[in-house]
């Protein structure tokens, strides 16, 4: 990719067309897909941070173990959206709002 492209660019999506492709295409989707899980896996990480739980209180609240929410914490495995709510809501006593656009 050439430098003054990167350097022209106006916005933050502009760069991500750069670098990725357009939105659609198999390289962006991919790289979303990765953002995704680690918004998630973040969220997660500080949310159980200002509970004050160890990743294994929160494995014992939930019925999982504390190498899941380790590798989730990581962004190292997939997650099943029933658990993500176990998670949040039973586990760290969050609301989950779900948007699809």
């Amino acid at each position: 990719m050439e430098t003054n492209k990167i350097k022209n660019a106006k916005s933050f999506d502009e760069l991500l067309d750069l670098k990725y492709g357009k939105i659609g295409t198999e390289k962006r989707d991919e790289f979303e897909e990765k953002a995704q899980y680690f918004v998630i896996s973040e969220m997660l990480k500080e949310s159980r941070k200002e509970v004050h739980l160890t990743q294994e209180q929160l494995a014992e609240k939930v019925g999982t173990k504390k190498s899941y929410i380790s590798r989730l914490e990581n962004g190292k495995c997939d997650i099943q959206l029933s658990t993500l709510y176990r998670i949040f809501e039973t586990g760290l006593g969050k609301r989950i709002n779900l948007s699809i656009g």
